[in-house]
């Protein structure tokens, strides 16, 4: 059985890797800066007008199962849920820190550049502890766009099997 999302030997130079992946950390120091301020309307902005963005769990992935928990096809339908989530917030407040581990950059492709960035997600409620939310890994594929790297799709598959049932932030 194929695993859509398992290792596969990196297809690129070394130096010219090594290029991309100091654009792919800038990137994500913008991007988990925006999602930890809670400024959520700016996060579409990460994206192409056509992107795809899923949170999947690693069992799904790992048998090519599509099914995700979050699915948005689209910067307008992220748009949608980012200003939904930001303007009629039905939960205790919280903060999230987003941790990212090392950027791994398997390919650079006329489709863009191929990349693979784990991840953890703090999450603080007001008043409660400090508690891991969520833990994964994010699989990317970024293209230019007038100079700077936009995602065209994000797959972030969590490995963590027992959900909050508030995951509703972007990740």
């Amino acid at each position: 059985m194929s695993r859509p999302y398992a290792h596969r030997p990196c297809r690129i130079d070394s130096q010219r890797a090594a290029q991309l992946r100091e654009e792919v950390i800038a990137f994500h120091a913008e991007y988990c800066s925006v999602l930890d301020r809670g400024d959520l309307e700016q996060w579409p902005l990460f994206f192409t007008e056509d992107a795809l963005y899923r949170i999947t769990g690693r069992e799904n992935a790992d048998l090519g199962l599509p099914v995700g928990l979050v699915y948005c096809e689209g910067r307008a339908m992220m748009h949608d849920r980012a200003v939904a989530i930001a303007r009629t917030q039905m939960f205790a407040p919280r903060y999230n820190l987003h941790m990212i581990g090392q950027v791994r950059i398997e390919a650079e492709e006329a489709a863009g550049i191929l990349a693979q960035t784990p991840f953890l997600l703090i999450q603080t409620l007001v008043e409660g502890p400090s508690t891991v939310h969520l833990a994964g890994c994010y699989h990317d594929r970024f293209v230019k766009a007038d100079g700077q790297l936009l995602l065209a799709e994000r797959h972030v598959i969590h490995d963590t099997n027992i959900l909050a049932n508030d995951l509703v932030y972007p990740t």
